[in-house]
């Protein structure tokens, strides 16, 4: 076409856009930047032109308990897959290698912010305040969840690959019409009297898990073209875990992940996930962009899966143990320690501490699930709908029938009569 344009249509002119993705590389620099880390595998700090002013802001005990998070959720992991060993629970979903990346992210939320989380979230679970012995509800098949969200603005776990990424954006463009309410009702006060004394309710934003497997989802796709459309606040957090299974990460992308995001129109990083200072850092850093009305953010924590994707899995399979002894070096816990004990932030007795109370919470944890009881089927029928519904009824007729050939009614049989004495000698 040389020299000539399209026809120009009613959306030329694409300032704002331009002006976006500016502002973006002004504070993040080229999408293809190298991945964002702090603290490297032998537990020394670096810096980042960005992110290190996030990480200063770190007290040594909120490090110290980083590391008390993780190795509490990784005890928890380990409990949690002796008991679908044992025959208690009928699955499980382990997270062993990615724990930096979950309490690094679930640490920088706050508790007006919204988390949608899949089924691998453990760790942001723990960082929420949900009751870890009721994650276990679910995969014993007693509960449809085992939580209530509202108590903690920590979403049910869900099973359906990706579907929660939908989920979340609409949430967060409720939440986003629900800010703009408030300020025009704060706006239309008859005077400032009217408002005097009461605080504005803090803003908010949503975090959506997913990971890279999920990546290739449509939901994922159409969540970021609302996302982008509307300017949600809302962060896509992408574990890059490496397998969506038995499928590697290379099969489901050809570039990073992060830099998918660039596409959509906002921004995208990819930080190393193994490293808990800088996914807090860069997590942070996310939310308050969310929050503060320039719109959604794609993080990539680039990360590792030690273990099974379930329990029902056998990662030996598909990939090598030396790919496995390579990531093992890099371990999120290994080097938040070197860094404590190098920094003097940390001795003996906390770690011996930490230990401890993991134990505690795995004893906790085997007691309440041996504890838990199978419910009445029946509440499953009850539950159906808010109000009674007649095919629900006929439904639950036809089973408590069916139930019932299974009784058996048949009288006892007597018991054998005491054989006679014969008097003879025995």
């Amino acid at each position: 076409m040389g020299d000539t344009h399209l026809p120009s249509t009613e959306f030329d002119g694409t300032d704002m856009d331009d002006q976006r993705e500016a502002a973006a590389e002004a504070q993040l620099g080229d999408p293809a930047r190298p991945m964002v880390q702090l603290l490297a595998p032998d537990g020394t700090l670096g810096t980042d032109p960005v992110f290190s002013e996030y990480a200063a802001r770190l007290e040594p005990e909120m490090l110290r308990g980083f590391y008390a998070d993780m190795a509490k959720i990784r005890r928890f992991d380990v409990e949690a897959t002796a008991l679908q060993r044992q025959g208690q629970l009928a699955l499980w979903v382990p997270l062993t290698g990615q724990e930096a990346a979950q309490i690094g992210s679930g640490r920088a939320s706050q508790p007006q912010d919204y988390i949608f989380p899949t089924y691998r979230e453990h760790g942001v679970a723990l960082t929420r305040n949900v009751d870890l012995a009721e994650l276990l509800r679910q995969f014993r098949g007693v509960s449809n969840g085992g939580w209530n969200p509202k108590d903690t603005n920590f979403h049910l776990y869900t099973l359906v690959l990706a579907a929660q990424t939908p989920h979340a954006v609409g949430y967060a463009m409720g939440i986003q019409r629900d800010q703009k309410l408030a300020a025009a009702a704060a706006a239309a006060a008859a005077t400032p009297d009217d408002a005097a004394g009461q605080a504005p309710e803090p803003k908010a934003a949503v975090v959506v898990y997913f990971g890279d497997g999920a990546s290739s989802e449509g939901d994922v796709h159409e969540s970021m073209v609302f996302a982008s459309s509307y300017n949600a606040p809302v962060v896509f957090f992408c574990q890059n875990n490496h397998w969506a299974i038995s499928v590697p990460s290379s099969v489901q992308t050809r570039i990073p992940l992060a830099n998918r995001a660039k596409g959509y129109g906002f921004p995208g990083i990819r930080v190393d996930g193994n490293d808990v200072i800088a996914v807090h850092a860069v997590t942070e850093w996310a939310l308050e962009h969310a929050r503060e009305g320039n719109g959604p953010v794609l993080i990539e924590a680039f990360t590792y899966r030690v273990g099974a994707h379930t329990t029902a899995d056998d990662p030996t399979k598909y990939r090598e143990s030396a790919e496995e002894a390579r990531w093992r070096a890099k371990d999120p816990l290994d080097r938040l320690e070197k860094y404590l004990r190098a920094g003097g932030l940390a001795d003996d007795a906390f770690f011996e501490q930490v230990k401890a109370d993991g134990d505690e919470l795995a004893a906790y944890v085997r007691k309440t699930t041996h504890d838990l009881e199978t419910p009445d089927i029946r509440t499953a029928f009850a539950n159906a709908y808010v109000e009674a519904h007649p095919l629900v009824a006929e439904e639950l007729a036809w089973f408590e029938e069916y139930s019932a050939g299974f009784a058996d009614h048949a009288e006892p049989a007597p018991a054998e009569p005491a054989q006679a004495e014969t008097g003879a000698a025995h």
